[in-house]
């Protein structure tokens, strides 16, 4: 959620984004750890409108449940720094490697958040068709176009096969 202690230029460009898993309801406990060690994070939070029996209460909860994502430059050392913290599980991997996530992926997740846009949580697809908004506060926003009865756009973050879907009636589409 914050930049990284004053890293020059030329080393910010070299971090990239992963996707770590967390413990159990750890995930902004874990966050602000890493953020503590100087690491840069970002976790998701939707707010969402929690019912009690004599109140009603906005409350932000994780997005993606259980995970939470950090820019480093991956070297054994950052590698381990991460791993050594409190209630991180691992680097979301495939094939033995922690993968990168696109930046534009991230931009895309955190202007939705920005914007207060409802969403909801969506099954992870890999099919459609990829599209951009064009026009509105959403101009430049990039995902795949799902149509079930109504148009909606989905958000997918691959690493940890996670996705936000939202409804785009209204926005004109472009396709990529």
């Amino acid at each position: 959620m914050t930049a990284p202690k004053q890293l020059e230029p030329r080393i910010l460009a070299a971090a990239h984004w992963y996707a770590i898993q967390t413990r159990y309801r750890s995930e902004r406990k874990v966050a602000a750890l890493l953020q503590s060690q100087g690491v840069e994070t970002f976790l998701p939070l939707l707010e969402q409108i929690h019912h009690w029996s004599d109140r009603e209460r906005p409350v932000d909860i994780p997005l993606f449940s259980g995970y939470g994502f950090v820019r480093v430059i991956l070297s054994p050392g950052s590698r381990l720094g991460v791993l050594r913290t409190r209630g991180v599980i691992r680097f979301v991997t495939f094939g033995g490697e922690a993968t990168p996530i696109p930046s534009g992926q991230i931009d895309d997740l955190r202007m939705l958040l920005l914007q207060k846009v409802p969403c909801a949580l969506h099954a992870f697809l890999k099919i459609g068709q990829q599209v951009r908004i064009r026009g509105g506060c959403l101009n430049g926003l990039e995902g795949i176009l799902e149509q079930n009865g109504e148009n909606n756009l989905v958000i997918s973050i691959e690493s940890i096969q996670r996705s936000v879907s939202i409804k785009i009636a209204g926005y004109e589409l472009e396709l990529i």
